[in-house]
């Protein structure tokens, strides 16, 4: 029985799969699921991080990883042009290490990334715009001597996710901001309900405005109950009462 060669994925097939992913509103992070393991069957890779910009602090930071590392996604980061991940976010530039990696001067050693102990190491930038948003890396344990096709096929990869990328994490922040503002909201609606609650407690007791605030914070915490809820609670208390004098 013959054994057939796998024959590597050209440019137009890959892009075929990334269309698929790009028109499968899939989320952000479900998205770089499907960059990392494209990387991986593209480049029979060990592990697969990647990386996307944070230009707000100018840190690139670890979102999506072949190998878990739940507590590092969102939180490992590194400075721009900081290791080789931040060299490459830097200059916009492929690096390929086909052996004892570490050795480079610009790499920088996380102890919570075994990757970091593997022996070969290719770097390239997601890139959208002419900018790099992000960077995906590719480790092998053992030596690797990385192809020109391979590299080139990993580059496509970068360049052609750039954008939708781009466009997730845009949408990413606007719903963060939207989270944000209604978080305000919430702030500025409980304050108002809370400052109404202590002037029924003020006039009920005929105390201070700051004995009010007390009592009401006490019994909050003595009832285990949202200070919120109670002021809603002693609002509505005091509404029905103003009914049943009015009646």
């Amino acid at each position: 029985m013959t054994t057939m060669t796998p024959v590597p994925e050209s440019p137009v097939s890959l892009l075929h799969r990334i269309s698929s992913i790009v028109s499968s509103n899939l989320s952000l992070e479900e998205m770089l699921g499907e960059i990392v393991g494209l990387t991986a069957q593209v480049t029979e890779c060990d592990a697969c991080l990647v990386y996307l910009m944070d230009h707000d602090a100018n840190e690139i930071v670890l979102r999506a990883s072949q190998v878990p590392h739940a507590a590092a996604l969102g939180e490992l980061r590194m400075k721009i042009g900081e290791g080789v991940t931040g060299w490459v976010a830097e200059h916009k530039s492929v690096v390929a290490l086909a052996e004892n990696a570490s050795s480079d001067p610009r790499f920088k050693r996380f102890p919570s990334l075994i990757e970091d102990t593997y022996d070969a190491f290719l770097s390239v930038p997601i890139v959208s715009g002419g900018e790099t948003i992000g960077v995906i890396n590719v480790h092998h344990r053992q030596s690797h001597s990385h192809s020109t096709d391979e590299i080139a096929l990993l580059v496509f990869v970068g360049e052609q996710m750039g954008g939708v990328v781009s466009k997730s994490l845009l949408e990413e922040e606007k719903a963060q901001l939207v989270q944000e503002k209604m978080a305000i909201q919430r702030q500025l609606e409980e304050r108002k309900l809370v400052e109404r609650a202590k002037g029924i407690i003020q006039q009920k007791y005929n105390t201070t405005e700051e004995d009010a605030y007390f009592r009401l914070r006490n019994q909050s915490r003595r009832l285990r109950r949202p200070m919120r809820d109670l002021a809603e609670a002693i609002i509505l208390a005091e509404d029905l009462n103003k009914d049943a004098l009015e009646a």
